[in-house]
C-alpha cells in the first residue's frame, strides 16, 4: 500500500533511482518511495536478469518499454528501453567504463574529473586494480575478462589492433591515451551486478524504505512554485502522495516525458498538446545527443563459443569505439534476429542533436525519439573513418573471420550502404540538459529551474552523451547526488 506521504519519492527505479533509494534510505529518520513502472520480482530476481550473457530486451521482453524512432530522416525505427526494477541497468551488456576526463569539460563548476573521482571509486570494488584510481570497497563489483578466459574474437581483434599499432590498454577505467584493452565489466561470478543488485537489494529490509513497482507517475503535482507530490496509478488505482521532495530518475525519455505531462517544458509544445503550461523550460526534452552505431557483419571461421559477456574488449580513437561483439545478438538477444556476428562502430563524441516529441494525439502516449542522426556532416565522416577501420581489423582476424561484405573489404561503402546499417548505441543522454543558460533545465545540483523541491537524476541532465557508455557515469552522478537530496 502507498503512503500518504513520504519525505522523498523518487519516480523511476532504475539504476539511478536504485542508487538514490539506497542512499537516502541510510538515514532512518527519512522516509523514501520508490516508484517503478514496471514489474519487481517478489520471488527473487529471474535468471535473464542475473546472466551477465543475457541481454533481455528481444521482442519478447517483457521488461521493456518500445519507443518510436527516427534516426534519420529516412531512417524509421523503434527502440526499446528498461521497464523493469532496476532499469537499463539490469539488462545491458554490464559495461561499466567511466567518461573520459575531456568529458567534463563541458559538465558545469564543480563537475571536472578531480572533482567525480572521489564518487567513482565510492561506487565500485574493482577487483584488478588498486591504489587512488579505483575503488576497494563500494558495491559494484568491477572486473575485466583475464587473457586466458577471453573469447577466441576477443582475443583476435586484441592482436589485431595492437599488430596495427594501437596502444594495449590495460586499464580503460584510468586517464590515459586512447587505445584498445579490456572492458570493465559490472560482473560477479557469472551475474550482471548493477545498482538493482549491489545498492537496492541489500536494504529492501528497511522499514523507512517502500518500493511499489507497476506504480506509473502522471504527473508531478505543483503548487506555489513547488513540487509537493506525485500522483500515481497502481494497484489502488489513481492515488495522490504528498512529498517535501520529488527526484524524477525515470531515464532520459520518460524523464522530460513525465516534466511534459506535469506541464514543465516548451510552453509552445505543451499548448499543442492540450497541457496546461505551469512553468516554460524549453530546454525540457530538446538537444538530446546519443552514439550513432553501424553494425558490420561478418561470418566466422568455424564454431565459437556462446554463453560469455556479449562485449570483452574494445578499441577507442578520438572519435571511435569499435566493438568486437563476441556472439551473434540472437544468441544474447532472443528474438533479435541477429544471426551473424558483428563489429560495432561507434561515433563517441557526436555533434547531431536530437528531440523528444509528444505524439500530438495522445501525449500520454510513448513520444518519438527524433534522432537526426548525422545532421552533421562530421559525424558522417567519422563512421566513414570507422568502418574503414574496422574493415582493416577484421580483415586482419584471419584465424577467426571468414566472410567480410565486400563493400567494407574494398573500402567503397557510400551512403547508402552507411544508412542501411545505421542504429543507435541505445545511451540517450542531455535530454533535460544541466547548466546555467536558458535552454539548461536542471542546475549543477540537479534541481529543476524554476520549481523548488524538484530534481532530475538520471543521464538525462547530461550536457551531452560521454565519449564512453554512459552507465558507470550515472550511478556515479546518483550517488553523488543523493548527497544534496537531503
Amino acid at each position: 500500500m502507498l503512503p500518504e506521504h513520504a519525505d522523498v519519492v523518487v519516480v523511476g527505479g532504475g539504476s539511478c533511482g536504485c542508487v538514490l533509494a539506497a542512499r537516502l534510505s541510510d538515514d532512518p529518520q527519512r522516509t523514501v518511495l520508490l516508484l517503478e513502472e514496471g514489474d519487481g520480482f517478489a520471488s527473487g530476481v529471474p535468471r535473464e536478469i542475473r546472466d551477465a550473457a543475457t541481454l533481455p530486451v528481444g521482442p519478447e521482453s517483457t521488461w521493456t518499454t518500445i519507443f518510436p524512432a527516427q534516426l534519420t530522416e529516412r531512417v524509421a525505427t523503434v527502440v526499446t528501453r528498461g521497464r523493469v526494477l532496476g532499469g537499463c541497468g539490469a539488462l545491458n551488456g554490464a559495461y561499466f567504463v567511466r567518461a573520459r576526463p575531456a568529458d567534463f569539460d563541458a559538465w558545469p563548476a564543480g563537475w571536472s574529473y578531480d572533482e567525480v573521482l572521489p564518487y567513482f571509486r565510492a561506487i565500485e570494488t574493482d577487483t584488478d586494480f588498486t591504489g587512488d584510481l579505483h575503488g576497494d570497497s563500494g558495491p559494484v563489483p568491477v572486473s575485466r575478462v583475464p587473457a586466458d578466459r577471453r573469447h577466441p574474437v576477443s582475443r583476435s581483434f586484441l592482436d589485431a589492433a595492437q599488430r596495427a599499432g594501437h596502444v594495449p590498454v590495460d586499464d580503460l577505467n584510468a586517464p590515459g591515451p586512447d587505445g584498445v584493452g579490456p572492458v570493465p565489466l559490472n560482473v560477479r561470478d557469472g551475474v550482471r551486478t548493477g545498482p538493482l543488485l549491489a545498492h537496492l537489494v541489500p536494504v529492501l529490509h528497511r522499514p523507512n524504505l517502500t518500493v511499489a513497482t507497476g506504480s506509473r507517475v502522471t504527473r508531478i503535482v505543483v503548487a506555489g512554485g513547488r513540487a509537493v507530490g506525485v500522483d500515481v496509478i497502481g494497484t489502488e488505482g489513481l492515488r495522490r502522495v504528498a512529498a517535501d521532495r520529488v527526484i524524477v530518475s525515470a531515464g532520459a525519455v520518460r524523464s522530460p516525458h513525465l516534466l511534459m505531462l506535469s506541464g514543465i517544458g516548451p510552453a509552445d509544445e505543451l499548448r499543442r498538446a492540450g497541457i496546461d503550461v505551469r512553468y516554460d523550460l524549453p530546454g525540457v526534452g530538446r538537444d538530446f545527443s546519443d552514439h550513432p552505431e553501424i553494425a558490420i557483419p561478418y561470418r566466422y571461421r568455424h564454431d565459437l563459443p556462446t554463453g560469455v559477456p556479449v562485449l570483452e574488449t574494445v578499441l577507442h580513437t578520438d572519435a571511435l569505439e569499435l566493438r568486437p561483439y563476441t556472439v551473434p545478438f540472437d544468441s544474447a538477444i532472443p528474438g533479435s534476429g541477429v544471426t551473424v556476428p558483428v563489429l560495432g562502430v561507434v561515433a563517441t563524441r557526436p555533434r547531431s542533436r536530437g528531440r523528444i516529441v509528444l505524439d500530438p494525439d495522445d501525449p500520454y502516449a510513448p513520444p518519438l525519439l527524433d534522432y537526426r542522426y548525422l545532421s552533421d556532416p562530421d559525424d558522417r565522416a567519422d563512421l566513414c573513418d570507422g568502418v574503414r577501420l574496422a574493415g582493416d581489423l577484421l580483415a586482419a582476424m584471419a584465424d577467426v573471420v571468414a566472410d567480410l561484405d565486400p563493400a567494407v573489404r574494398r573500402g567503397g561503402i557510400d551512403d547508402a550502404w552507411l544508412t542501411a546499417r545505421l542504429g543507435t548505441s541505445l545511451h540517450l543522454s542531455g535530454s533535460c540538459r544541466m547548466g546555467d543558460d536558458a535552454t539548461a533545465v536542471v542546475d549543477a545540483r540537479c534541481r529543476v529551474h524554476g520549481i523548488d523541491g524538484l530534481s532530475v537524476v538520471d543521464t538525462s541532465v547530461f550536457p551531452q552523451v560521454p565519449s564512453r557508455g554512459p552507465h558507470a557515469t550515472a550511478v556515479m552522478l546518483a550517488h553523488r547526488a543523493a548527497g544534496w537530496a537531503a
